[in-house]
């Protein structure tokens, strides 16, 4: 008997491709896409041991997969207690699930105010379009946290999913 071992991502990856290739607004598509990431959000183990592992000097993200016709790409990020991002906005809509951990968001406003705080546990899904995207994350736990994130672009080809920082 042969046995067809499936990689942990070929579910979401159908999913994602079928979303984005609905052509929706981005606002749209960001729904469409969370709900594929609920459906299939994999485990941390989608990470190696090494790559869970994380780095002491700042979070660390993980190219898992990048759709050939750079309209999507997944990215792990993995965060040790107290890494956090700068205030930051998106290029393109953009997705997220936690896989492992709690990772705290603060939401902002064009003025750069508050306007929101959530702590993401294990499980939850999100996602947002531009406008309106400006946020940044923070392992506020004393535990490694472990996120899936899935941007509408091909981030290996442009650098980053930043458009642009915030002082």
């Amino acid at each position: 008997m042969t046995t067809t071992l499936i990689h942990p991502l070929t579910a979401l990856v159908d999913g994602v491709r079928n979303a984005v290739h609905k052509h929706a607004d981005w606002s749209d598509t960001a729904r469409l896409v969370a709900e594929q990431l609920r459906r299939h959000l994999p485990g941390p183990d989608v990470l190696t041991a090494a790559q869970r592992d994380g780095s002491t000097d700042s979070y660390r993200s993980h190219t898992l997969h990048v759709e050939p016709d750079g309209s999507f790409s997944i990215i792990g990020l993995v965060w040790r207690p107290g890494q956090i991002t700068r205030i930051h906005d998106h290029v393109t809509w953009c997705v997220f699930g936690v896989l492992q951990g709690v990772e705290h968001e603060e939401l902002y406003d064009a003025d750069l105010r508050l306007i929101g705080e959530s702590d993401n546990h294990v499980g939850d899904v999100s996602g947002f379009a531009p406008p309106g995207d400006i946020h940044r994350v923070h392992n506020t736990a004393d535990t490694t946290a472990i996120s899936l994130h899935i941007y509408g672009t091909d981030v290996t080809r442009i650098g980053s999913s930043v458009r642009r920082y915030y002082d």
